[in-house]
């Protein structure tokens, strides 16, 4: 197997775009450049306080013949210990003086210090430093500092001496160049080191990642229960982590959603198909009347409507519960509403021989809300409490306001739910009364849409019964709405 050119920049690619390598890339950047800084900074400083102290030991030695010349010129003894003896005297950092007269000729020097420098260029490499230390390589490679100035003898103004101070700065070049290979070893250690930790740190921060990704993974339209557990990560990653826990709740609750959809309609499709199809079968299995065939079409008619009424619910339904679906929001007087609402089933229940009435304030009950859903709410609650209420009952419509609020409630004298199936009435198809639902025509939709077209107008629906005394059915809506108008 031959290795192709470009296979190392191919692995390079995606080693970069992994975060452990560009987290670690830069961890290591980072920390070798502030190292770098923080040595280069402490270099300088060392070479500028190791240059100061020389500078000033050099115009404390220059300060000090000045004084001797200028204020005991006979002291030939103490200038000789000064120029001669001290020197002698000092086992490190050796300095060297030189005394020239006005010709340049030399009065008195430290001895050796014609082998150790070159006498002849002090002269023109200080008439550019004006007073001021200058480095200058000995004759056998040592590294001076030199200093020059002029020293006046006695009073006289006329009479003064050239002073040559040199101090050997080897053992602190020798000190600076040491500082200097261990900066560099220093470096190659932590040029390894640094991308070890840097790599150790950035997989210890995108465990967390990893972790979220497998979740990830595991979860699929048939597992949906996975979460991911946030204790211990950081705050980043733990709002990552319950942002992701709450997209998987939506999603979750809209898989359920679809199920049970689903699930209803092939419970109650199932019934007025096999109807149809049995009364179409028998009225085919041999000859009939025409009386015969004309009762097997009302039959089929009567089903195909319950089934047309029964998926318009549906579909209903399953827009009231849709993330997606709008209001038409507008100022409704409530009062008004559930008059009209009484008009149009007023009809019905006097059929039925039941009372119905709506009875509201003085003032107008004004609320912000889609009329026609509301509409259809009060009215599904008014058409099953007239088929559960016995001859000669009463259902009353009523409102008011509390607050922000606007209630509807519904009551009737009927029959009643008995308690334990009270918690149920809103889910879809439940049925108090399954014989008696279906003679009626009931598909068990009706409270379920009610308590849709509540939740679209983030309202609420409460439902408190007693078994042979009645229903009181109470929607809550707010008088204010800010959903969007349309849909």
């Amino acid at each position: 197997m031959f290795w192709k050119p470009t296979s190392f920049g191919g692995s390079f690619s995606r080693l970069w775009r992994t975060l452990a390598f560009r987290l670690t890339a830069a961890y290591a950047s980072a920390g070798l450049l502030l190292v770098f800084l923080v040595t280069l900074s402490l270099y300088l400083m060392l070479v500028s306080e190791l240059n100061k102290s020389t500078e000033l030991f050099l115009k404390d030695k220059v300060n000090v013949l000045r004084t001797m010349l200028g204020e005991r010129p006979g002291d030939a003894d103490g200038l000789h210990e000064e120029v001669v003896l001290e020197s002698a005297a000092r086992r490190y950092e050796q300095f060297y003086i030189c005394l020239l007269d006005q010709q340049g000729k030399p009065v008195l020097m430290t001895p050796g210090m014609s082998k150790e420098l070159d006498l002849a260029r002090i002269a023109p490499l200080s008439a550019a430093k004006h007073g001021l230390a200058f480095p200058m390589t000995g004759r056998s490679g040592q590294a001076f500092r030199v200093m020059t100035a002029k020293a006046q003898i006695g009073e006289s103004q006329n009479r003064f001496l050239t002073l040559q101070v040199a101090v050997d700065v080897s053992r602190k070049e020798e000190l600076l160049a040491r500082f200097r290979l261990w900066f560099w070893v220093a470096s190659a250690g932590m040029l390894v080191l640094f991308p070890l930790i840097g790599y150790q740190i950035a997989r210890q921060g995108i465990r967390p990642v990893e972790e979220i990704a497998e979740t990830a993974r595991r979860i699929t339209s048939s597992h949906l229960s996975e979460r991911i557990v946030t204790a211990g990560y950081p705050y980043e990653l733990a709002s990552l982590a319950l942002t992701f826990n709450k997209m998987l709740d939506g999603l979750e609750d809209s898989f359920e959603r679809i199920s049970r959809f689903s699930a209803d309609i092939a419970h109650d499709l199932r019934t007025p198909v096999n109807n149809i199809r049995g009364e179409a079968e028998v009225a085919l299995a041999r000859a009939r009347t025409i009386d015969e065939y004309r009762d097997a079409l009302e039959s089929s008619l009567e089903e195909a409507v319950r089934l047309s009424d029964l998926i318009g619910n549906l579909l209903f339904l399953a827009r009231t519960e849709s993330p997606l679906t709008h209001l038409r929001l507008e100022q409704v007087d409530v009062s008004q509403l559930l008059e009209g609402v009484r008009e149009y089933y007023d009809a019905s229940a006097a059929d039925a021989g039941v009372v119905l009435t709506s009875t509201g304030v003085s003032e107008p009950v004004i609320a912000e809300l889609d009329r026609t859903l509301i509409q259809r709410a009060v009215g599904n609650l008014v058409s099953n409490a007239v088929v559960h209420t016995l001859e000669g009952g009463r259902v009353a419509m009523a409102t008011h306001a509390e607050a922000a609020d606007v209630f509807i409630e519904v009551t009737d004298t009927g029959v009643g739910i008995p308690p334990d199936a009270l918690p149920r009435v809103f889910d879809r198809f439940f049925r108090v009364d399954p014989s008696r639902s279906k003679a009626s025509g009931g598909t068990g939709l009706g409270l379920a849409i009610v308590q849709g077209i509540m939740q679209l107008h983030g309202g609420s629906v409460e439902i408190t019964s007693e078994p042979g005394t009645g229903t009181r059915v109470t929607l809550r809506v707010p008088s204010t709405n800010a959903r969007a108008a349309c849909y």
